[in-house]
């Protein structure tokens, strides 16, 4: 138990923050040590907490924001981010390289995501702020990066909790079978006859309707994989029409 003094402060930590705190720390109530220069902010991130998952922050009945310098006896209650989150406009996602599956369902989905396999942290920073993309990650360090504009940790360790948890965070628009799940572009309506050489002769024989992605001129149509995809869709569908209880 940590040694309290009446110098010091407290954060009531909200319940769904809890999992970011050392797993010998996990409890509501967190002891700070105002020292007049260190910011709420500071001291939030110092327990754990990535600041892009904290919400509306109080003292008392005073909202406070993290440049808030805490005094001796403070008792702030950290929410977590409300849900849906709401956005200037739209959400755009760029994930980080250890989430190439969920890339592909977003954009299955058809929700404009970008992603790379091979790019380093700074450059996925840029790349969020230039394209105003909302950069999602499991790593709490890429968001406490002080550059970034605008982060967020997705949870869950399978493709389907993350799903999930994305959307339900930021609810965005669902229109599915539009992107390319392999590089992002739109797709359009293609006719057969334009793109039958480009096709197996089994393929050419089995199906009719056909689109192709506007940036890499990937060709897509229903084929052997349809259920399970079709799944992920019906089942997206599902979530983002449930009503909601917070």
């Amino acid at each position: 138990m940590d040694d309290v003094t009446e110098r010091d402060a407290f954060l009531r930590i909200a319940p769904e923050l809890i999992m970011f705190l050392p797993v010998s720390r996990r409890r509501e109530s967190q002891p700070i040590t105002p020292d007049g220069s260190s910011t709420l902010g500071h001291h939030v991130e110092s327990a754990g907490i990535p600041l892009t998952e904290v919400g509306p922050m109080t003292v008392g009945s005073r909202g406070v924001s993290p440049s808030y310098l805490p005094e001796p006896g403070d008792v702030v209650r950290v929410e977590a981010v409300p849900r849906p989150q709401q956005l200037p406009a739209e959400p755009r996602f760029l994930l980080d390289v250890h989430l190439g599956t969920l890339a592909r369902r977003l954009r299955l989905l058809g929700i404009d995501t970008a992603y790379h396999n091979d790019m380093d942290d700074p450059s996925l920073v840029v790349q969020a702020n230039e394209e105003h993309r909302v950069l999602v990650t499991q790593d709490r360090g890429l968001l406490r990066r002080r550059a970034l504009w605008l982060g967020a940790y997705v949870r869950g360790s399978r493709p389907d909790d993350q799903l999930r948890d994305l959307l339900d965070r930021f609810a965005p628009p669902l229109r599915p079978w539009t992107r390319c799940t392999a590089c992002n572009g739109e797709l359009s309506p293609v006719s057969k006859h334009e793109v039958a050489p480009l096709l197996e002769a089994g393929t050419r024989r089995t199906y009719d309707v056909y689109g192709r992605c506007h940036d890499c001129g990937q060709i897509y149509w229903h084929g052997a994989h349809s259920e399970r995809l079709r799944h992920i869709v019906d089942t997206a569908r599902q979530w983002v029409a449930m009503p909601r209880t917070g």
